[in-house]
């Protein structure tokens, strides 16, 4: 069954990254059927690359910082509602598909029939190329559950949360859940999206095979009690959104004992981490806290960002 497939990427002053990406969608094995960037008051030049090097590209601008939820979700409608793509590809400015990754999302989600319409999304795996390591889709247990190893190594699995880098989205869920929440501004915006598309009744599939480069801030590996982890250093502003949406989910959207006590425990380990490892230690511990003490308020919105 044919498809056709959009590409959607969120831009903020990216001109130095974006060329590997929009590079390696025009080499997808599978071509798509459109690439779109929604591009927030980037003053590096982004627009002007894109007109010289990609005039293909239809590039939607806003004239200030609207936030990545708000811009994913404005760059899905587009796709989804208004041009009718029946599938949505969100991309990070600086995430880097392999050549054949949509060709082996498309055919790990097909069955002899067509598409498996119980599948909403479908997710590239993320690998960080500097470390070497695939982050985990995560089941929903009441607080995060790593997928593990031994599913890494199944060509297709069934998470529950994937994060919206190298994620379609079949139109059918944008028709019917909507998009991302705009009032998260980013982090956690993706995970709250696909509990909503879960609860929907619609499966997540992640295909193994269909991989993208990409990391989650500025990511290390940092030896702890003898057990090699990865540490993902953030802004003090982004550690404000990650403590406040988590916090906000646990305690207005999925409350129970044992979520709330899971979305506490990550808050700590958080700031336990930024005392250790962050060059910015009382900036990050002071974000960390005012995003706990607005989530638990259900305080949401645009507080701390760039351009705002």
């Amino acid at each position: 069954m044919n498809c056709s497939v959009a590409s959607v990427t969120v831009t903020y002053n990216s001109a130095r990254v974006l060329p590997r990406q929009m590079d390696a969608l025009r080499r997808q094995t599978r071509s798509l059927d459109e690439i779109i960037v929604v591009d927030s008051v980037s003053s590096d030049g982004t627009r002007e690359l894109l007109a010289e090097r990609y005039p293909e590209v239809k590039v939607i601008s806003f004239p200030e910082n609207i936030g990545a939820a708000a811009a994913v979700g404005s760059g899905i409608e587009y796709a989804a509602l208004k041009r009718r793509h029946d599938w949505v590809w969100i991309f990070d400015d600086d995430s880097v598909p392999q050549d054949d990754a949509l060709e082996a999302l498309l055919k790990r989600i097909r069955t002899k029939t067509g598409d498996d319409e119980r599948i909403g999304m479908a997710a590239s795996l993320p690998v960080n190329l500097k470390t070497g390591r695939c982050y985990e889709p995560i089941f929903w247990r009441d607080g995060f559950v790593r997928a593990g190893a031994d599913l890494l190594r199944e060509p297709v699995f069934f998470p529950d949360l994937v994060i919206s880098s190298g994620c379609m989205v079949r139109r059918e869920v944008v028709e019917r859940v909507g998009v991302p929440r705009a009032d998260f501004i980013m982090d956690f915006m993706d995970f709250e999206y696909c509990l909503r598309v879960r609860a929907r009744g619609y499966r997540i599939a992640v295909v193994t095979a269909s991989r993208i480069a990409h990391a989650i801030g500025n990511v290390r590996e940092i030896r702890l009690l003898g057990r090699v982890r990865l540490w993902a250093e953030h802004a003090p502003w982004r550690e404000y959104y990650i403590s406040r949406n988590l916090v906000y989910l646990a305690w207005h959207l999925y409350p129970s004992r044992k979520t709330k006590l899971f979305a506490l425990r990550f808050v700590i380990r958080q700031a336990v981490g930024a005392v250790l490892l962050s060059r910015e230690k009382f900036a990050c511990l002071t974000r960390l806290g005012q995003g706990l003490s607005d989530g638990w308020r259900g305080r949401l919105g645009a507080r701390f960002l760039p351009g705002f």
